[in-house]
């Protein structure tokens, strides 16, 4: 009786495994959404799995039970967050998740670095409702659940409105590599023609290493900024990969004095309307490793 309740037993933590595994990626998607931060998805993840592996009995329904353990972990993290945020250094941006301009290995969901800063405008619950909901595709009656709230509260959860313009990835990378040569060479005219007049810009560096305090806003600004690096400058900035950010066009680059960036472009109907830019190294260290770029990321040469 020992050796086959031993049996059964492993047999479950093989049910166990697989279940887990297979909603994996979606877990840390959802982590992701609802901390912005890659390490802390990750980590939530794992506290995820050890408290499926100690569930006793059987689970009606995996995917569900995960993902109330998931939101709920996000949750407690949030409330956490927003203490560390009040003392960050200058503007804050989510952990740049990086993908390939091809559109079948872009991030599966349509949440961009514009929506993300939006959704920090919610309270932990409101941001969790509508990732659930709206992103997630969770229904209403099991958002009450994992929230923990009547039903007809959660219908009453904000709804960000997101950007409608989209754009041909051949078209994104050509704007995003031709801006990259005009904030470069602090080329006004070229710049001019590519930014909106409300363009914004948000730099964010952690106190770690120089990056601007405030977001700039406005084109007049934005030209004197990069005119004005551009004199400044002894080592122009290096262009290593044209890639995705949070579904937005971007590229990662090595600016002056070698430090390590990435660059995502919000681009609508009448130009770039947001720069996102992320020099933090503690939100950068992911992008030399194997998992996100196989190949090592070397210089561009600029095209012919």
């Amino acid at each position: 009786m020992a050796g086959e309740e031993m049996v059964r037993m492993e047999a479950m933590g093989d049910q166990r495994t697989t279940a887990f595994e297979a909603e994996r990626k979606r877990l840390a998607r959802l982590a992701y959404r609802m901390t912005g931060s890659l390490t802390e998805a990750e980590d939530v993840v794992q506290d995820a799995w050890l408290r499926w592996v100690r569930v006793g009995g059987g689970i009606d329904s995996p995917p569900a039970y995960l993902t109330r353990i998931v939101t709920r972990l996000c949750l407690d993290r949030r409330r956490l967050a927003r203490a560390r945020r009040e003392t960050y250094v200058g503007p804050w941006l989510p952990d740049p998740l990086v993908g390939s301009m091809e559109p079948e290995e872009t991030v599966a969901d349509d949440v961009t670095v514009t929506l993300m800063l939006a959704l920090e405008r919610l309270s932990p619950l409101e941001r969790a409702a509508f990732l659930l909901h709206d992103v997630f595709d969770v229904p209403l009656s099991e958002v009450a659940v994992t929230l923990d709230r009547e039903p007809a509260a959660v219908r009453q959860h904000v709804r960000v409105a997101r950007p409608r313009f989209s754009i041909e990835p051949v078209h994104a990378e050509r704007i995003t590599r031709a801006f990259f040569v005009a904030a470069r060479d602090g080329d006004v005219a070229a710049l001019s023609a590519l930014l909106a007049r409300n363009v914004e810009i948000h730099t964010d560096g952690g106190g770690k290493v120089l990056a601007f305090r405030n977001a700039i806003h406005g084109i007049e600004r934005a030209l004197r900024l990069f005119a004005g690096q551009r004199r400044k400058a002894s080592v122009l900035p290096t262009l290593l990969r044209v890639v995705t950010i949070d579904g937005l066009p971007g590229y990662v680059s090595l600016d002056r004095g070698g430090v390590l960036q990435t660059t995502a472009l919000d681009i609508r109907e009448d130009g770039i309307a947001a720069i996102y830019i992320v020099r933090n190294p503690d939100k950068l260290s992911h992008l030399t490793t194997e998992r996100f770029f196989p190949e090592p990321l070397l210089p561009i040469p600029p095209a012919s």
